[in-house]
C-alpha cells in the first residue's frame, strides 16, 4: 500500500517502474483516480488538515496557508480591503471553501503551478462554484480547466495584488511560480513555488534534465534574500536530515533542524522560510560551494580532476535525495 500522497505515494520501485508510474499518472485517468482515493483518505485521517497553519497580514494582503491532503498547502490570497482572493494550488476544493467562506471573500483568480493533481485537483469544482473566477497557468502543462493561459514574466492582478508568473520548468515542462510583489502594500514579496522549491529541498526532475532545473532554481536565486517562501508541500524536517549529512557542520542547517523539529513535535506548519534561510542550508542552492563538491567526492571524470559541473552536482543530489530516508 502506497503511503503519503500525490506523486510521491504514486512513485515507488526502481526507475522504470517510476516512469511508467509517472506516465499512467498523468496522463490517464487513473491518475485522477488515485488522486480521488488519496484525498478522502486524508479527510478521514486529518479532518482539520495535516498541520496548524498561521495566516501572514502585511498592510491590508493575507497569505493564508492550506493544509491539504497528506503534506501539501494551498494557499489564499487576499486583498483584505477589496475582499478578493487568489488561491493556489487549491487541490482541496472542499477545504478551499471552507477558508474562503470563513474569510468571507470573492475568489477570482486561481494560480497553478502545474498539472499534477495533488496541486490542480480543485480547478473544476471552484472555478464552476465561483463563476467569475479565472484559472490561470502554463498552456504547456495541460492544467486542467485552464482558461487564461500565462507565459515568463506576464503579471496577473487582482486588486491591490500584483502576482508575477516566473516559468521554472524541470518538474514539469510548464511548471511556474508565482511571486506577489511586495512593494504595493510596503511588505516582503512572496514565492508561491509549487514543486520547485522547498523548504531545504527541491523537486524531482520528471520532464527536464538537470541544466534545466537548474536555470529554473538560478531563476529563484536572482529574487530578494527577505522573500518569503511558501512551498507545495510539507517536506521541512525530512529535507534537513539530508542537508545535515551533506553539511553536518553547517550552523545555519542546525538552527533551522531545532526550530522544524519543535514545530511538528506540535504539528506546526514550517512555511514560510526566507529565499536568504535557504541560501544558507538548502544544498540545491548550494551547487556552487566547494563543501558540496567535498562532500560528494571525485567527480564523474574518471580522473575526477575536474569535479563537478553545477549541473551534475545537482544531479547527484538529486539521485542521493531519492535514496535518502528520514529517520
Amino acid at each position: 500500500m502506497k503511503s503519503g500522497t500525490g506523486l510521491r505515494a504514486w512513485m515507488q520501485g526502481g526507475v522504470r517502474a517510476q516512469r511508467k508510474g509517472y506516465s499512467l499518472y498523468t496522463r490517464t485517468w487513473l491518475g485522477y483516480l488515485f488522486y480521488r482515493q488519496q484525498l478522502r483518505r486524508a479527510r478521514n485521517r486529518y479532518p482539520k488538515g495535516h498541520s496548524r497553519t498561521q495566516p501572514r497580514l502585511f498592510n491590508g494582503v493575507k497569505v493564508l496557508p492550506i493544509p491539504v491532503l497528506s503534506d501539501n498547502y494551498s494557499y489564499l490570497v487576499i486583498d483584505t480591503q477589496a475582499r478578493l482572493a487568489v488561491a493556489v494550488d487549491p487541490s482541496d476544493p472542499q477545504a478551499v471553501q471552507a477558508s474562503i467562506e470563513k474569510e468571507g471573500v470573492n475568489l477570482v483568480a486561481i494560480l497553478c503551478t502545474h498539472k499534477h493533481w495533488d496541486h490542480s485537483g480543485g480547478n473544476r469544482d471552484l472555478s464552476r462554484r465561483h463563476q467569475d473566477c479565472r484559472v490561470y497557468g502554463s498552456p504547456q502543462d495541460g492544467i486542467p480547466y485552464l482558461t487564461h493561459p500565462l507565459c515568463h514574466q506576464d503579471v496577473v492582478s487582482v486588486g491591490r495584488l500584483q502576482i508575477q508568473a516566473l516559468a521554472t520548468p524541470g518538474h514539469t515542462q510548464g511548471h511556474l511560480v508565482y511571486l506577489l510583489d511586495g512593494e504595493p502594500y510596503k511588505g516582503p514579496s512572496c514565492l508561491f513555488s509549487g514543486d520547485l522549491l522547498f523548504l531545504s529541498g527541491c523537486g524531482r526532475t520528471f520532464e527536464g534534465t538537470a541544466e534545466t532545473m537548474l536555470s529554473s532554481l538560478d531563476t529563484v536565486l536572482g529574487l530578494g534574500d527577505d522573500t518569503l517562501l511558501w512551498p507545495g508541500h510539507e517536506y521541512a524536517e525530512e529535507n534537513l536530515g539530508f542537508a545535515g549529512v551533506l553539511e553536518p557542520e553547517n550552523l545555519a542547517r542546525e538552527r533551522k533542524m531545532q526550530w522544524v523539529q519543535r514545530q511538528r513535535m506540535e504539528r506546526r506548519s514550517t512555511c514560510p522560510s526566507t529565499l536568504g534561510e535557504e541560501r544558507s542550508y538548502n544544498p540545491f542552492l548550494r551547487t556552487h560551494c566547494l563543501v558540496l563538491q567535498e562532500a560528494l567526492g571525485p567527480g564523474p571524470n574518471p580522473t575526477g580532476d575536474n569535479g563537478y559541473s553545477r549541473a551534475q552536482l545537482l544531479e547527484k543530489l538529486r539521485q542521493l535525495k531519492d535514496l535518502h530516508k528520514s529517520k
